[in-house]
């Protein structure tokens, strides 16, 4: 009978154990992924860039979670409007000089046009990955932008490149426009190409467009805290 007594209160031993280590193994998961966007953030790609004296002005918007990149409609010799014309938007601004674009998982997007609407299962979609969507709006002025910065003309058809690269064509060659609302009058939605998660979240979209353009930017961010902070703030307009 004791020996009974000592094999219950063993088990018991090494249950209690076993819960202990999958607690931590649970809790060093999300530590080591802060830790890794910390150092990823801090790690510069196209180190040697500086921002030239003059070139193609744009933006970096940031809500605090989520980024942008800003871009004119048309500079350099290449123009949005062919490729995501207003016409795809319900009333975009008849002044709209510039388009924003955006990148994130599908349900993330469509299912939350206010952070309040996110739930866990959308939020489980955005961690564990789904299909990417671009998102895009006609903007009258960029001052509500965290961040500007100048890049040379090759530069900005670089970054043209990349961003055109990251949309779903059908087989006329234009983007494939999703039947949403958007959140707005000025935008729309548009299949992307490849996938959006935790590792390749919306922020990282905006540091590897950077960085094919040859942009100065973070080898890994998956916040927005760890992209912005390395460009001029914009001037507010008041």
């Amino acid at each position: 009978m004791a020996s009974r007594v000592r094999q219950m209160k063993r088990r018991r031993r090494i249950k209690r154990g076993w819960g202990r280590k999958a607690a931590l193994g649970l809790l060093a998961i999300p530590a080591f992924y802060l830790l890794a966007a910390l150092i990823g953030s801090l790690i510069p790609v196209n180190r040697g860039w500086t921002e030239p004296a003059r070139g193609i002005t744009i933006y970096i918007a940031d809500n605090g979670v989520h980024a942008d990149l800003i871009m004119p409609v048309n500079a350099a010799g290449l123009d949005w409007g062919p490729l995501v014309p207003s016409s795809d938007m319900a009333a975009p601004p008849s002044d709209a000089r510039w388009i924003a674009f955006g990148a994130g998982e599908r349900h993330v997007y469509l299912d939350t046009p206010a952070w309040s609407d996110l739930t866990a299962r959308t939020a489980w979609a955005g961690v564990a990955g789904g299909s990417r969507v671009i998102h895009v709006e006609y903007v009258s002025d960029p001052a509500y932008s965290a961040r500007e910065l100048r890049i040379t003309p090759e530069q900005y058809r670089r970054l043209w490149a990349g961003v055109r690269a990251s949309f779903a064509l059908d087989r006329s060659g234009r983007p494939t426009l999703i039947g949403h609302p958007g959140y707005g009058p000025a935008d729309a939605f548009y299949d992307g190409i490849g996938r959006a998660s935790a590792i390749d979240t919306c922020n990282q979209w905006v540091a590897s467009r950077l960085r094919l353009a040859g942009v100065k930017a973070p080898l890994w961010s998956p916040f927005v805290e760890g992209l912005v902070w390395r460009y001029r703030k914009a001037p507010q307009s008041t």
